[in-house]
Formats: C-alpha cells, sequence, structure tokens
C-alpha cells in the first residue's frame, strides 16, 4: 500500500488554499470534536497501520493542495468527510484487492483458502449506518457541550475521570450528563421504534 503524502501547493492553488484554512480555522470547538469524530468513524479498523490522524491530516492537504477542490456553497465540515471517506474507501479497494492476490497467490501454492480478515472489513453499507447514526447522536447533542465532550472522550476510550480532568469537569457534572443522556437516548430510541 502506498504511504500518504503532502503535495506542495501549486503557485495558482495559494488563494483557494487560503480560503480553506480560513474555514478551518473558524470551525467552532463542537465542529471540531464532530471532524475527530468523523475521522475515527471512517479511519476505524483501516488496514495499513493508519490513524484517524493520518487520515484527517490527508484530507486537509488535498483539499488545500487543491488535488480536492471544495466546492462553493458545501460546507467545510462535510466536504472534509467526504474525502475522508474517500481515502478510507480507496485504501480499504486496495486491501481488498491485495487480499485477493494474495489468496490467488495461495491457491496456486495449494496453501489453505484466504483467512478471516478479509470477511472481517467492513462493507460500505455498514460504515455509511454507523456514520449516520453518529451523526444523529451528535445532532441530538449538538446544543449540549459537556455530553459532546463526554461522547469525544468515550471515542477515545477514555475513562470517567480521565473525560473530567481533561475537561476540567466536576465529577457530580458527569454523572448528571450522563443521566442526561440516558434518558435523552432512551426517548430517541422510543421515538424512532414507533
Amino acid at each position: 500500500m502506498e504511504p500518504l503524502t503532502i503535495t506542495p501547493h501549486p503557485a495558482n492553488a495559494v488563494a483557494h488554499a487560503t480560503d480553506v484554512a480560513s474555514a478551518i480555522d473558524a470551525l467552532s470547538d463542537i465542529d471540531l470534536v464532530r471532524l475527530k469524530a468523523l475521522a475515527r468513524l471512517w479511519s476505524r479498523d483501516l488496514p495499513g497501520g493508519l490513524s484517524w490522524t493520518d487520515i484527517l491530516h490527508e484530507a486537509i492537504a488535498r483539499t488545500l493542495d487543491g488535488s480536492r477542490p471544495w466546492p462553493p456553497g458545501v460546507p467545510i465540515l462535510g466536504f472534509l468527510s467526504g474525502v475522508m471517506r474517500s481515502i478510507c474507501n480507496d485504501h480499504w479497494r486496495r486491501a481488498r484487492l491485495e487480499q485477493r492476490l494474495f489468496v490467488s497467490r495461495d491457491n496456486e501454492d495449494q496453501r489453505s483458502g484466504p483467512g478471516g480478515d478479509a470477511d472481517e472489513v467492513p462493507d460500505p453499507e455498514r460504515i455509511l449506518v454507523a456514520a449516520q447514526t453518529l451523526a444523529n447522536i451528535y445532532r441530538l447533542f449538538e446544543g449540549d457541550p459537556l455530553a459532546l465532550k463526554i461522547i469525544a472522550g468515550m471515542a477515545d476510550g477514555l475513562a470517567a475521570r480521565e473525560i473530567c480532568k481533561i475537561h476540567e469537569m466536576a465529577e457530580l457534572d458527569y454523572d448528571t450528563t450522563r443521566r442526561r443522556m440516558r434518558r435523552t437516548l432512551l426517548r430517541q430510541h422510543q421515538y424512532w421504534n414507533k
């Protein structure tokens, strides 16, 4: 698999890069949390040892260098999410192709068939459903900054105490927010299942 690369800016793309950089700089803290969560979602279990930060940085680099032009009128958050999804899908396709080549070589050598790894690669439909679910959860709590911080911490695999420490949150505030989140999710679940 080829590594991710950041290409230098061509001279005629500097103005475009400035617009993109300004739009990214103008993102709110909540938007940045969403962007991080989307990067984590799209890059989950990505082959080749690429992390969510690699994917996010590559998406920003491609947007800045103009290889992925940002269309007017499209929110930068949604556009970057699409670029990250595209990058991840390309890597999944390459991984599947490499897996098929490996399996065909194994079959030619009279070795055993494919391992279980190829079957564990999530299909695009599952990824899309997960992304939509995550977007719905963020929409539910978009007016609740404490809930968004807790969600981001949980997505990072942090314990309650670590989330409180990082976000300078009292344990009582954490517990109260978690109960409020639980009630909201239960109400929403009942609404969705009517």
